[in-house]
């Protein structure tokens, strides 16, 4: 996980607590205080008419107030001891005393407004019913957007070729993405080549391969030959991960093996269907499967590739030269929610806020254990993961060569690849850095980060040794 979003700088303190599992419930009265639930209460008016986590303790405003609060305080107390220090010493009222004194935040808000008009003002973002979408979908009911100014329309789409068809034919503004999707509509691959870009990661990790309960006996991926695997498209990171654990066990995906596109609400149907054995998938398609008792969880993704990126946050090369100012407050808007979804406190909150019909359409208690990583493996164990799903947006550009070299071993890309123009120009790192900044967080240094998948360290430097190194692969 990235220096950048630490669970202890939370945005909301005092929203952390009240949703703290080991705390009571506050409760609005008409006295204007909170309440304890269950406590005690000398107010004559006190009511209990708001008791659903759904609700905020404070408003959106006030999170909004407090939020560009703890970003100035990071801003002037950039080492984290400092700052506590400073906190613990003059206390929270006395902090927002002496900021208001030196930089009143009306002013600060203000300026914020200044940064420019929105050219384009109402919206359309496209997204998948998957967890991977938290950051864009909560940002909407959080109020988020219209924070900067923005009336965004998210619009659930069925399925990942729709999303790029829509975001070709203008149809969406931005949209939610597979993060190997715009270096695909970049290149041509899989449609006329337009020139798409991913403004931020929105989710890392988040992924699994599920089996169906009849397999529990087959635990040894080298068993599986003959097996059906579903993916939701060919240019993700599930394809990706999927081929790389089968091959690193020794099964060859296109030999041994069938994979098919399928869209991922249509994944536990087909397998309970006994139309594919398994799945690497998007959450909260993996844990849905065990709590339909149709199947069981084999691996976490992220125990394929501890921290690797999952779906994107993008748009196209035109949005962005003819709405500048709108593309930065729909960034920081989205940074924000990124900051929020990545702090386990809110995780409880998150799930409430994103569960609906309009969103995931999807049981409360499953949308929770995915993002707590207190789940059940349907195997009768349950798993305690934090880190199951995470949320750092750095779009690091040795993920978009990593990907290109999985496009050129399975054999979607042939030919010389330019690497590194390829993912500077997609992958907007020096943008992301840029409004994290604006947004208060500290980003992070270097473009090339390295990692490692299943124990092989990745060096984006030379990512064609890398492809060679392989002992299965697509033949040319």
């Amino acid at each position: 996980m990235s220096n950048l979003f630490k669970p202890q700088d939370s945005i909301n303190a005092k929203q952390h607590d009240a949703f703290d599992d080991s705390r009571p419930l506050l409760m609005n009265c008409s006295c204007g205080k909170k309440h304890f639930d269950g406590a005690s209460n000398t107010c004559s008016d006190y009511k209990t008419t708001e008791t659903s986590l759904f609700t905020p303790v404070q408003s959106v405003e006030q999170t909004s107030k407090d939020f560009m609060e703890a970003a100035f305080v990071k801003a002037l107390f950039p080492v984290d001891s400092v700052r506590r220090g400073f906190l613990r010493a003059v206390g929270a009222n006395t902090a927002r005393a002496a900021i208001s004194s030196v930089f009143p935040l009306s002013a600060l808000q203000a300026l914020a407004e200044e940064r420019g008009s929105n050219e384009k003002k109402d919206l359309k973002i496209g997204f998948i019913a998957i967890t991977c979408a938290s950051p864009l979908i909560m940002a909407e009911p959080l109020g988020f957007y219209r924070k900067e100014g923005l009336n965004v329309q998210l619009m659930k789409t069925a399925g990942w070729a729709l999303i790029r068809d829509k975001m070709i034919n203008k149809e969406h503004d931005a949209s939610h993405f597979l993060s190997p999707m715009p270096l695909a509509m970049s290149m041509g691959l899989g449609s006329n080549p337009v020139a798409m870009n991913v403004a931020s990661i929105q989710n890392t990790n988040g992924q699994a391969i599920t089996l169906h309960l009849k397999h529990k006996d087959l635990r040894d991926p080298r068993q599986w030959k003959g097996f059906k695997f579903a993916v939701p498209f060919e240019y993700s990171m599930h394809n990706f991960l999927l081929r790389y654990y089968l091959a690193e066990n020794g099964v060859n995906p296109d030999t041994d093996v069938q994979i098919r596109v399928t869209p991922p609400p249509e994944m536990v149907a087909n397998l309970r269907a006994g139309n594919i054995d398994g799945f690497l998938g998007p959450d909260p398609f993996n844990q849905r499967a065990v709590y339909d008792e149709v199947g069981f969880i084999h691996i976490l993704s992220k125990e394929i590739w501890d921290g690797h990126p999952c779906c994107a946050f993008g748009v196209s090369d035109e949005f962005i030269k003819q709405n500048p100012n709108t593309f930065a407050s729909l960034y920081r808007a989205v940074l924000t929610a990124s900051y929020m979804a990545n702090q386990a406190k809110d995780r409880e909150l998150i799930a409430k806020v994103i569960s609906p019909a309009q969103f995931l359409n999807q049981p409360e208690t499953v949308i929770a254990q995915v993002l707590t990583g207190k789940f059940a493996d349907g195997l009768g164990g349950i798993k305690n993961v934090p880190d199951r799903a995470g949320f750092d947006p750095v779009p690091w550009q040795s993920m978009a060569v990593w990907m290109l070299t999985q496009m050129k071993r399975w054999g979607y890309v042939r030919g010389d690849v330019n690497y590194k123009q390829i993912a500077e120009k997609v992958f907007l790192l020096t943008d992301a850095k840029k409004y994290m900044t604006q947004a208060g967080f500290k980003p992070p240094e270097g473009a090339y980060k390295k990692f490692k998948v299943m124990g092989k360290e990745f060096d984006p430097s030379n990512p064609e040794e890398y492809i060679n190194s392989f002992a299965i692969s697509k033949k040319a």
